[in-house]
């Protein structure tokens, strides 16, 4: 199975690093010296890892062959994709691939069924669970543990606790409004 590992962004310095950034939990394991990765669009691949730095903050990754700034700015936006056993699971019980989330059923606490997860949306500073709802429409799910408390993977659910307003909006809290000062 394939999974898209991380996205290449601009080009740094002059001889041929790139920033990624990085849509998986082992960045060690899947973007190491030597990984060889498939690459969207597939033309511009595959490409081997020559060498991986942190430089504030930030991963830095050369490819093998790209040795200049125009060749990496080249492969700006490029996604690299890597190929993963599909039984293969993380080494942190309590992480999961993507693939391994869509397609699960949503219920709250009390079993109220609240659609599926068709999409995992990784941002910078969290996660979200993309939920199509039975009427069609999408609700994002905040994918941290206060809101999903429980992932069965052998029952393929997850159970939320939603806090109020995150499914119906007529049951919102408001924290303050302008009127209040």
């Amino acid at each position: 199975m394939q999974l898209v590992v991380a996205r290449i962004g601009r080009a740094h310095g002059i001889k041929g690093e790139v920033t990624v950034e990085v849509r998986t939990d082992e960045p060690e394991l899947r973007l190491a010296p030597g990984a060889v990765l498939a690459t969207d669009p597939s033309s511009v691949g595959p490409l081997t890892i020559a060498t991986g730095r942190v430089h504030s903050g930030r991963l830095l990754l050369r490819f093998e062959g790209v040795a200049d700034r125009t060749a990496a700015e080249a492969l700006r936006n490029t996604l690299l994709i890597a190929e993963v056993d599909p039984e293969e699971v993380p080494e942190d019980p309590e992480e999961y691939y993507d693939h391994q989330l869509i397609d699960l059923d949503v219920v709250t606490r009390d079993g109220t069924a609240v659609g599926r997860i068709s999409e995992v949306s990784h941002l910078p500073y969290q996660d979200l669970l993309i939920v199509r709802r039975p009427d069609g429409s999408e609700v994002m799910i905040p994918f941290v543990t206060e809101i999903v408390p429980e992932i069965d993977l052998e029952e393929q659910r997850a159970v939320i606790d939603p806090p109020p307003g995150l499914l119906d909006d007529s049951r919102a809290e408001v924290a303050s409004s302008r009127e209040d000062s």
